[in-house]
């Protein structure tokens, strides 16, 4: 890792002096300033490691320097420089911060010891520093981070997309960040004013999905005391986000095809057709393809959505991204006012062994609890949750204990695999119990008491 030093001296000739002798490491680069103004005016500008000043300089000396430092909170560390009738102010610079002083003339071997120890010091800091600068350049797509390259492939193909009205697939785990894809591609996308309009076609019921997105007529139902426009209208001349697309029920998928087809619609209950200018994106957690085997997505509209295609990998296929993503997660959940959290070796360690089965989401809600559980500038692997550092043992396959009867053992065995399978159906349902019912093959009673039996809190899955 690259590390920068900023120098602070007003005779030019010590200037280069200094700044040749440091750089003879190639892991240090060196900028120099000859007056304390210009130094807080790069302060501010870069990121620093090391800030060498001299303590006598013409104008903002070096003490005034300290004490802007401290004020504005400028994350570097504080060498003085100071002649041998000025040590008492050298302890006076480190009262106020600095880290050590030198005095002069500067002895090499000591400037060399004193500033390999800060920089040993501080490699936690510099890393995240490093790491944030990643955040806010290259590996930055709009909003989109990611050092990894299949995710800079997708970004490419989210380029290529700019320009055209195109219908996208996006695939990928729960957690991947298909709606922040769909965001990118929409924000990315050339000469369309419209807004971009979301919804998860898992959450809505059949009866109200077709008015959610077509809209409906004042008395078409009971309820519909109004007439009321739907999504797809709602996204003229932008992009509308049909999120968790595959769980769309089959009479709905004959009505969206239609809309694909024609860019016209009926709203629920009326008889005008409504034509519109949209871009169609499509999630799913699953793959289109094995439900349009399955017989459980309709062929037709599967190539109507299959146009342009994107996969997102899961996020321990792309483990390079763990470090950027916490970083960039510690900052936005410090709170105000403070400096960003710093992952300490060990939680660092913890985050990149662990599988990240939740993906992105899992990750974020782990570093918020991090940040909100730490009590100090650092987030220790205490602070993590208890998954990441106890993973629990795998229940299949399993050690046979004979000194347990073997209808204990199926009792355990059976009641695991049970709340993997709940768990896992009220995820893919997003919560709803109703529909997660159906796909365990039991009544809404007996599924709420297993939940309750369970202690699975469902407002995690919504």
């Amino acid at each position: 890792m690259s590390r920068r030093i900023l120098l602070a001296e007003d005779s030019e000739r010590t200037r280069q002096s200094l700044k040749e002798l440091l750089e003879n490491d190639d892991q240090i680069q060196v900028d120099t300033v000859q007056d304390g103004e210009k130094a807080i005016k790069a302060l501010t500008q870069q990121t620093y490691s090391i800030f060498l000043t001299d303590l006598k300089m013409p104008g903002l000396d070096g003490m005034h320097l300290i004490e802007e430092v401290q004020k504005q909170k400028i994350p570097v560390t504080v060498i003085v420089m100071t002649g041998y009738g000025s040590i008492n102010e050298a302890v006076q610079a480190m009262r106020l911060g600095a880290y050590d002083f030198l005095t002069k003339p500067i002895d090499v071997q000591h400037l060399r010891l004193v500033v390999n120890r800060a920089l040993r010091d501080r490699v936690l800091q510099d890393e995240v520093a490093s790491l944030r600068e990643q955040i806010n350049g290259r590996y930055s797509f709009h909003n989109i981070l990611s050092k990894n390259p299949r995710m800079h492939g997708v970004f490419e193909l989210i380029g290529n997309l700019a320009q055209t009205n195109t219908t996208v697939l996006i695939e990928g785990e729960t957690g991947t960040g298909k709606e922040q894809v769909a965001l990118a591609i929409h924000a990315s996308t050339q000469g369309r004013s419209g807004p971009i309009i979301a919804i998860n076609c898992a959450a809505l019921p059949e009866n109200l999905l077709e008015s959610e997105l077509f809209g409906h007529e004042k008395g078409a139902f009971t309820s519909a005391l109004s007439q009321r426009r739907g999504r797809f209208e709602l996204a003229d001349g932008g992009t509308i986000f049909l999120d968790e697309v595959g769980d769309i029920p089959p009479a709905m998928q004959a009505k969206l095809l239609r809309v694909l087809q024609e860019r016209r619609f009926e709203r629920v209950g009326g008889a005008d057709s409504i034509e519109v200018d949209v871009r169609v994106i499509a999630a799913t957690n699953r793959s289109l393809l094995r439900l349009v085997q399955d017989g459980k997505f309709r062929e037709d509209l599967y190539y109507r959505l299959h146009v342009v295609k994107i996969e997102l990998p899961p996020l321990r296929e792309r483990p390079e991204d763990i470090p950027l993503l916490a970083a960039h997660f510690a900052q936005k959940y410090t709170r105000a006012g403070e400096s960003a959290k710093q992952l300490s070796p060990q939680a660092m360690d913890a985050l990149l062994k662990y599988s990240w089965p939740g993906n992105i989401r899992e990750l974020e809600n782990a570093i918020e609890r991090a940040c909100v559980t730490s009590t100090n500038g650092a987030i220790q692997l205490e602070n993590l949750p208890s998954e990441l550092t106890n993973p629990a043992p795998p229940k299949l396959p399993f050690a046979i204990d004979l000194n347990r009867p073997l209808p204990d053992l199926l009792r355990e065995v059976c009641s695991d695999v049970e709340q993997q399978y709940i768990r896992k159906a009220l995820e893919h349902s997003h919560g709803h119990v109703g529909r997660c019912a159906q796909m365990c093959g039991l009544s809404r009673r007996t599924l709420s008491a297993r939940i309750a039996n369970f202690q699975i809190i469902k407002a995690v899955f919504k």
